[in-house]
């Protein structure tokens, strides 16, 4: 049999359901899991779940089957989940490791396999890269049932759900919450969270929290092209006055504002910044990835906070959360961790941090940003996404990489960064900066300006110039 090599990227390994994502293979990455943990524990126990995806219950069970076979006891979640779920569980449960199969906001046509540490966050790259490279290139499909590894004690089904809302309850004060005078309506894009905010704040408006394994058609990613029916729903309800979306396995999340205006994730890290620390008067490290504007160095200067800035995966913010005092650690891609809470990207916690600020406050999203724009100024941040052929991608981010774009079209740079794909800084005070997928064949193009106006003329500069 030949088979092909198993590659985790920023953020697990992913892939397309029946092409590569099967259960076979599925199984030979459990196996190497398998074969990492005995090594180190007399008696390992993994937690398992799955999110809403196609085939979520069959995969999670298979690697379930694998891990039971080869001694490891598993804990199986009862159900669909959110990998916020999943990070609280090993942490709260004693588990060594957490498992979680979800493609996170990909494509309906993708399945995934993350990994989480006992920490309660994503698996740090050096273990990651420690159980891929034992994946075998063949596995024995174990037969036994999931009702056998029961009997046998090697698996138990856990309540995580009942678990996380029990959490949040003792983290927010629901009973202020469910009084506030600001009205929120909350997007499941089909995902994994769509049952918490239904019990945890039962007078939301919800949209899309029902199950629907192929999201209808759209990738559950919490941009704003993404979020129409909820930016509608809020321009056409005026006593909605906040809008929360997350992601598949309900880790990223995306605001609206009373105007139904897109908040995004920079704006977002912003935010929680300046809450926890002026509000709250809480301290700490920021870090951020490589794509975060630069806006919150500015922030951070004038709060007296240091700053890190780390290589694009939350893995690489996480590892850093668990050995430093950080206050808040965030993507450009509405993953966003916070003091406090486990060192794990959360939508729906985030979410309902920047609520209890507005109830408490009594000041709308909208307010809120202002506070910050007095600070650092305004801005506009874009990504585009270029759904090219891999030899194409790979070409232009060579050239980048050679220093061969002296300019892109009206707008020249006078610094380059190489942290983790290659960022422009703009004669005007932006940025540009393009990197490829790890995961699919596209190139990302992102851009900072001082207007919405000159964010999209940066960007159309951009893909005319490398694209010609």
């Amino acid at each position: 049999m030949i088979t092909e090599k198993i590659k985790f990227g920023t953020d697990g390994w992913r892939a397309i359901i029946a092409k590569d994502f099967t259960v076979y293979n599925v199984a030979r990455v459990s196996k190497g899991l398998a074969e990492w943990l005995k090594p180190k524990h007399a008696a390992p126990v993994v937690l398992v779940g799955h999110d809403c995806r196609f085939g979520g219950r069959l995969f999670a069970e298979t690697a379930a089957g694998v891990l039971c076979a080869n001694g490891v006891k598993v804990l199986l979640a009862d159900g669909f989940i959110s990998t916020p779920m999943i990070s609280l569980g090993v942490l709260k449960l004693g588990a060594h490791q957490g498992v979680v199969i979800t493609a996170s906001h990909n494509p309906p046509s993708y399945n995934g396999y993350k990994l989480k540490g006992p920490h309660g966050g994503p698996s740090s790259p050096k273990d990651i890269a420690a159980v891929e490279a034992l994946i075998p290139d063949e596995v024995d499909m174990p037969q036994q049932s999931i009702a056998y590894w029961k009997e046998k004690g090697m698996l138990e089904t856990v309540a995580l759900e009942d678990l996380y809302v029990e959490y949040l309850k003792e983290k927010f004060d629901f009973e202020m919450l469910n009084r506030s005078p600001f009205k929120m309506a909350y997007d499941a894009m089909y995902g994994a969270g769509q049952n918490v905010i239904r019990r945890l704040l039962p007078d939301a408006v919800l949209v899309h929290c029902e199950d629907n394994p192929g999201f209808k058609g759209q990738a559950p990613e919490p941009l704003d092209k993404n979020l129409r029916e909820l930016a509608t729903t809020i321009a056409t309800t005026p006593e909605i006055k906040i809008g929360l979306a997350t992601d598949g396995d309900a880790d990223r999340i995306g605001l609206y504002d009373e105007d139904g205006n897109f908040v995004d994730a920079h704006n977002i890290i912003l935010l929680l910044i300046h809450y926890l620390h002026k509000y709250k008067g809480m301290t700490g490290k920021v870090v951020i990835a490589f794509s975060v504007t630069d806006r919150v160095k500015k922030l951070c200067a004038h709060y007296g906070l240091p700053v890190e800035v780390t290589a694009i995966g939350f893995k690489y913010i996480s590892e850093i959360m668990v050995h430093d005092d950080v206050l808040v650690g965030g993507e450009e891609s509405g993953g966003i961790a916070v003091k406090g809470h486990i060192p794990e990207r959360d939508g729906i916690y985030d979410g309902l941090a920047l609520y209890e600020l507005m109830t408490k406050t009594g000041k709308t999203l909208k307010q809120l940003c202002e506070e910050v724009y007095d600070i650092i100024g305004r801005f506009v941040y874009d990504r585009h996404d270029l759904h090219i052929e891999n030899d194409k991608k790979e070409a232009i981010i060579k050239k980048a990489a050679d220093g061969g774009y002296a300019r892109f079209g009206k707008y020249g740079y006078d610094r380059v960064e190489t942290i983790d794909g290659i960022k422009y800084h703009l004669d005007n005070g932006g940025w540009i900066m393009l990197r490829a997928s790890g995961t699919e064949p596209l190139l990302r193009v992102y851009a900072e300006g001082n207007s919405k106006e000159e964010t999209q003329d940066i960007l159309a500069d951009v893909k005319a110039t490398i694209l010609a």
